[in-house]
């Protein structure tokens, strides 16, 4: 069944008009009609039944019916990474979604290719991925920062997080050591750092591994491409320290 995404209080009984968009994408694109019905979430009120109440085919409400989920914790897992352009940011923001992370912050680096980072767009790949994948919490898109802006107040911003660095130059080639040393030590709240195609420089290495709340961490004995990085990164922090387990 087809899930909308809204931005609207859901409530047993009510009738929330869709907005054109919604409307053309429900009755033409999908071509629903009068009395079909779609799953609907607004990430805080659980996933609902409603039933499509069409007229014509440019105008539509939606009348819930009932909960069908719960509303779901947020994931806590944050994704940093330096942005790419255009498809391809497209692609990595929806695989961090699909992924489980919880909240997504673009870093500017000093090899970052593209420092202009269109949210909005961002907002909606997030939005478009939860709606493919039965995310009930979408996560959060954070305004980009430079990398050492964001590192010089972590501390305080993100009191008990760490934040797992994905070094390509990291002397060995498993990660999976480093993280089974934090699993026995228990499990804090995580950060993951994608750096740029161009890699980090050897001054931001350099600061990243100087301060105690960063962990290094490699991904194999090949360089990734960053969306590749991503995915490979997240699947295996998932899997051993996150919702996988």
């Amino acid at each position: 069944m087809q899930r909308l995404f809204l931005r609207h209080i859901l409530a047993d009984g009510a009738r929330i008009e869709a907005d054109r968009g919604q409307a053309n994408y429900l009755l033409n694109v999908l071509r629903l009609k009068d009395g079909d019905f779609v799953l609907v979430f607004n990430g805080s009120d659980g996933e609902w039944l409603a039933r499509i109440v069409s007229n014509g085919r440019r105008d539509c409400a939606l009348q819930l019916m009932e909960r069908m989920r719960d509303q779901t914790e947020p994931n806590d897992l944050m994704y940093m990474f330096a942005p790419l352009k255009h498809a391809r940011l497209d692609y990595m923001v929806q695989k961090a979604v699909e992924m489980g992370a919880g909240s997504l912050k673009p870093v500017i680096t000093r090899h970052t290719q593209s420092t202009r980072v269109n949210l909005e767009r961002m907002e909606a790949n997030v939005i478009e991925a939860a709606e493919q994948c039965g995310v009930l919490c979408v996560p959060e898109v954070l305004a980009p920062q430079p990398l050492s802006d964001v590192l010089a107040v972590w501390p305080e911003a993100q009191p008990g997080r760490r934040l797992l660095f994905c070094d390509e130059a990291e002397g060995t080639q498993n990660p999976l050591l480093a993280l089974a040393q934090m699993k026995e030590k228990g499990t804090p709240p995580l950060a993951v750092l994608i750096g740029p195609e161009g890699g980090f420089s050897e001054e931001e290495r350099a600061e990243l591994r100087a301060l105690d709340f960063v962990t290094p961490i490699p991904l194999g004995p090949r360089i990734l491409r960053a969306d590749t990085a991503a995915v490979a990164a997240l699947t295996i922090i998932q899997a051993t320290l996150g919702d996988w387990r």
